[in-house]
């Protein structure tokens, strides 16, 4: 079974979650990420099955709103945002979902985090809550820890993981040597790049540092059983350029993919 490619609709801000739906079905994508976001739609799950319907694009997973923009969508209650999330998911048959390690001030919250999601997936074993890599926050030369328990996914053990190259590219980290020590445990990909700014770039695939063309090869002779979605930054992009690198990022997923599948030989 070929590897879905899917596309975060955060890959299309400013545009709507509909926009999203859109331009994933024009280009050829196989699914859709939801960004969960202050915008109605998003958190909506009759209006994203009716965008699903519409557009012929199933959602492949729903990404809680747990970033430092979005603490007081779907309420102010950490765990609460995660059910509510993870309720969508079943609603709009999403296998996925996507959350962040807690802030470092959510003390509480992070205490009980790995047990806590854990305890979340025995309730709903349909869904993965596929727990995300982050990275150090740095300024003026220091390095701050801002996540508990940890930004490094294998500090913990969490039975689902969301491997983000373009977090990779902010930490530092090994992208293929973190993937290769997550195992089993590896069962999403956030598809990006970068070129290790402290900064969260987001950069088109093969546009920065990242091991972005490896990682999609080895995951295809592993037979990897998840999905790898674009979360590209476009925000500052005309609509027309949009388009093209989201083409683009999708060409490049497509391409290394069948490389690793042995379906096709590397024109390189």
């Amino acid at each position: 079974m070929s590897i879905r490619v899917g596309l975060s609709t955060a890959s299309c801000y400013p545009l709507s979650t509909a926009a999203a739906f859109r331009i994933a079905a024009e280009l050829g994508y196989d699914g859709v990420e939801v960004m969960v976001w202050t915008e109605p739609a998003s958190q909506d799950a009759r209006a994203l099955r009716e965008l699903s319907e519409r557009h012929g694009v199933p959602i492949l997973s729903i990404h809680a709103p747990t970033l430092l923009l979005t603490q007081r969508v779907m309420g102010n209650e950490p765990w609460g945002k995660i059910d509510r999330s993870v309720d969508l998911a079943r609603d709009v048959e999403a296998g996925t979902v996507v959350l962040h390690p807690p802030f470092r001030w959510q003390k509480e919250y992070a205490t009980g985090f790995v047990d806590g999601v854990a305890q979340r997936e025995a309730r709903h074993p349909e869904i993965k809550l596929a727990v995300e890599n982050m990275f150090p926050w740095r300024a003026r030369g220091r390095e701050v820890q801002a996540y508990l328990p940890h930004w490094d996914l294998r500090r913990n053990h969490y039975a689902h993981t969301t491997l983000d190259l373009s977090h990779t590219a902010t930490s530092g980290s090994d992208a293929i040597a973190v993937a290769e020590e997550l195992g089993d445990r590896l069962s999403h990909i956030h598809l990006a790049d970068g070129l290790g700014s402290y900064k969260d770039e987001h950069l088109v695939p093969g546009r920065g540092t990242q091991p972005c063309a490896q990682m999609l090869e080895m995951l295809a002779r592993d037979e990897f059983g998840g999905d790898v979605v674009v979360e590209v930054g476009t925000r500052r992009l005309s609509d027309e350029d949009r388009l093209v690198d989201l083409a683009e990022a999708l060409a490049f997923a497509r391409l290394h993919l069948a490389i690793g599948a042995g379906r096709i030989s590397s024109p390189f």
